[in-house]
Formats: structure tokens, C-alpha cells, sequence
């Protein structure tokens, strides 16, 4: 584990410092949360072992990652990140004379066929992570409680960010708001990688999208559920996007992905066209058939993802190879010398280019170059560096500066 003894404590004692007497009031709303709280934790941890244990560098080359330290890196930060969440909660149950659950299995091996499937599902696991604390929020009772949960709940959106950035063609933070859910709820989505413990809490109907290929604004959802048996007359898809105060009704043969949508999509099926409240404690739940599932509309990739996803082996996707790039302080006449050097460069004929190769050498010897312009031109100057613009082979930027 990637973190040390004394800041676990710290943070545990951080989350039991309400006294035993005041929690005793209201002890069973408020362990049963953390309970649920650290099997989700026990979960995600466990996804992101079991998936470093199986697959190899190659293996995310394969996916069109550019290199396959930089997911590598990223899942054991997070891993470690959820490792510690779980003791830290656990930590704090025992300091409230309850005992966590840890008698969870936790069966990934469906979702980790490949990587490309298991990054996907990464993406829904800190989804999950995140809307389980936006709506345990409500179940807490003690301030300090709720306080210490929205630490672990801002950690979760930052895993959330990363995934979306790692996934090639997500937004990194696709909306501003993000979509509560109760722990019933939670439970259809993760309830099928759980088995040999008892939560204490009913799972809704599991959903799952059967569609194959990517969901797009037009794409009609198609869905399987063990809760839908044969025809899906006078059933409704309910999509819920983050910041929406309802979600959007449709027939569900007719669950057509609306334009405008970007990010993570929440969907259920429901008895009747009665949207959903986008909020837990007034959300009904008497026409709930099935789900909710996540299904994740990327209308708006960035640049930031394509960096990472990118390989010889991906078909359209950017190549990134890394470059070696150095820092180096030289004296305002040095730095002019540069950006004259390079003016002259590009106005001068192919007979005149070595006049001005000191500033135009390759980029291995771009520090030779700008250490022969200081030497040139000494350090003392009377006035700021204002000179900014690449070398003639633009091997050498020069970063100045300007009065505003």
C-alpha cells in the first residue's frame, strides 16, 4: 500500500472525533453509510489490483495507449487512493464499535476480457464512487461525518477526471454538476461484481445496454435485464444528465440519445413517462422497473485525451512520442541575440545559413548554443528579458517576459 501508518491515523482519528455518547444517537443510519461506503471502496480497490495483475505493458500498447506507464502510473495512484480510503473507513467504524464488512468477494473477470473494456469500465466505477457519496450525503446525520465523506467524495471526481482523459475520447470534465444516487441504486450497477456478504440494503433490478459500438446523439439504446420480460410496451427510459433537474422520458423502443448530450448518462426503466427527479431524497421509486445503468456520450473529445491514446497500432489516432526539453536562464542580450538569429535565418539564402548557425544548431545542441550567446552577451542588463520566440531551427524558445 501507498501511503504511511501515520496518515492513515490521522485521517481516522479525523473521522472519529465525535464522541461515542453523541454517536449512539444516531448510529445506525450513519454506520450503515460508512459500511456501504467501504465495500464500494473494497470494490474499486479491488478492481484496479485485479486489473494491473492481468494485463501487461504490451497489452495497453495494444489498446492504442502512446506508452503504458503513463495508465499504469495512473491505476496504481488510484488503487492506492481506494486501498486507503477502505482503512481509513474501516478505522473509524471499529472507533465507533461496529465492525466493517469484509467477508466481499469481488469478480471482475467479465469486465476484464481486454483493456479497452476494462478502461470503459473504469470509467463507470468512478462514476459510481462519485454519485454513491453525492447521495449518501443525505443519509448522514453528523457534520463531521458528512464532512469527512466529502473529502473522499472531491478524491473520487479527480479519479473520475482521469479516466475520462485516459479514455482517448472523453471530456475531461464533461459537466459541472454530477448525478446523485441512493444506495439501492448504486447496487444495480455494482451488485453484480459483489457476492458473499450481506449489505443490509435491497439492490434495484440490474440494466445493461446491449448496443455494440459507441452511443451517439441518435443511437437507439437497446437494453437486458432480468426485470423485463418479454414485451417492453408501456415501459419508459429515464436519462438523467448531470445538472438536469429531471430526466428525459421516452418509450423505451423509441430510447433514441438526444442531440446536446455530453458525458455520463444515468439511465433507468420505469412503469409509466413520469420523469425522474434529479435528486435522491424526492426521486420516485413505485414505477422503478430496472437499473439505473451508466452509459457514457463522448460528443466532445479533447486534445489532453489524444495525447495518451495514441499509437502506431491505432488506426486515427495521434502518435505521441516523447521529447527531451530543458530549461536554462541567459541574459536578456542572449535571449535577443536568439530571436535575432532566427529572424536572420529565415530572411537570409541557403549561402548565408552558417553566419547564423550559433543559433540555429540541432536540438541536441540546443544548451551549447544559448551557453555560447550568454558568453557573447554577459548577464548584467539593465532591463527585463522581453524577447520571446523560437531559434531559427526552432530547437530554442525563448520565454520573456512583458510589462503589462
Amino acid at each position: 500500500m501507498r501511503y504511511s501508518s501515520s496518515i492513515v491515523a490521522l485521517a481516522a482519528s479525523a473521522l472519529v472525533s465525535a464522541a461515542p455518547a453523541r454517536f449512539a444517537k444516531r448510529a445506525d443510519a450513519d454506520i450503515l453509510v460508512f459500511k456501504f461506503a467501504d465495500v464500494l471502496e473494497q470494490l474499486e480497490s479491488q478492481f484496479y489490483s485485479q486489473a494491473l495483475a492481468k494485463f501487461q505493458d504490451s497489452d495497453f500498447t495494444s489498446a492504442g495507449f502512446a506508452s503504458s506507464q503513463v495508465p499504469i502510473e495512473q491505476f496504481k495512484k488510484i488503487q492506492a487512493d481506494e486501498a486507503t480510503h477502505s482503512v481509513v473507513l474501516q478505522s473509524a467504524l471499529r472507533g465507533f464499535g461496529a465492525e466493517p464488512v469484509t467477508s466481499c468477494t469481488f469478480d471482475f473477470s467479465s469486465v476484464l476480457t481486454d483493456v479497452a473494456t476494462m478502461a470503459a469500465t473504469a470509467r463507470v466505477v468512478e462514476n459510481v464512487g462519485v454519485s454513491a457519496y453525492l447521495g449518501g450525503a443525505t443519509l448522514l446525520t453528523d457534520p463531521v461525518l458528512l464532512t469527512a465523506a466529502g473529502s473522499i467524495l472531491t478524491v473520487e471526481a479527480r479519479h473520475q477526471t482521469i479516466l475520462n482523459v485516459l479514455s482517448g475520447s472523453g471530456t475531461a470534465i464533461p459537466s459541472a454538476f454530477d448525478i446523485p444516487m441512493t444506495p439501492s441504486e448504486i447496487l444495480a450497477i455494482a451488485g453484480p461484481f459483489i457476492s458473499g456478504c450481506d449489505l443490509g440494503i435491497p439492490a434495484n433490478a440490474g440494466l445493461s445496454i446491449t448496443n455494440t459500438g459507441t452511443a451517439a446523439p441518435g443511437t437507439l439504446l437497446t437494453f437486458s435485464s432480468s426485470a423485463i420480460n418479454g414485451s417492453t410496451d408501456g415501459l419508459f427510459c429515464q436519462m438523467m444528465i448531470g445538472g438536469a433537474e429531471s430526466s428525459i422520458s421516452l418509450p423505451l423502443s423509441q430510447c433514441v440519445v438526444p442531440p446536446g448530450i455530453n458525458g455520463p448518462v444515468a439511465i433507468w426503466v420505469t412503469s409509466d413517462g413520469q420523469p425522474l427527479l434529479n435528486n435522491v431524497r424526492d426521486r420516485a421509486t413505485t414505477q422503478l422497473v430496472a437499473g439505473p445503468t451508466y452509459a457514457f456520450i463522448d460528443t466532445e473529445p479533447q486534445l489532453i485525451g489524444q495525447m495518451f491514446r495514441g499509437s502506431s497500432g491505432s488506426a486515427g489516432s495521434p502518435v505521441v512520442s516523447a521529447q527531451s526539453t530543458s530549461t536554462q536562464t541567459i541574459s536578456p542580450e542572449a535571449a535577443s541575440s536568439i530571436i535575432a538569429g532566427a529572424s536572420s535565418t529565415a530572411a537570409a539564402s541557403a549561402s548565408d545559413s552558417a553566419a547564423t548557425a550559433a543559433a540555429t544548431d540541432s536540438a541536441a545542441a540546443a544548451p551549447s548554443a544559448a551557453n555560447a550567446a550568454a558568453a557573447a552577451a554577459p548577464a548584467a542588463s539593465s532591463g527585463p528579458n522581453t524577447a520571446t520566440g523560437p531559434s531559427g531551427d526552432g530547437s530554442i524558445t525563448v520565454n520573456g517576459w512583458t510589462n503589462i
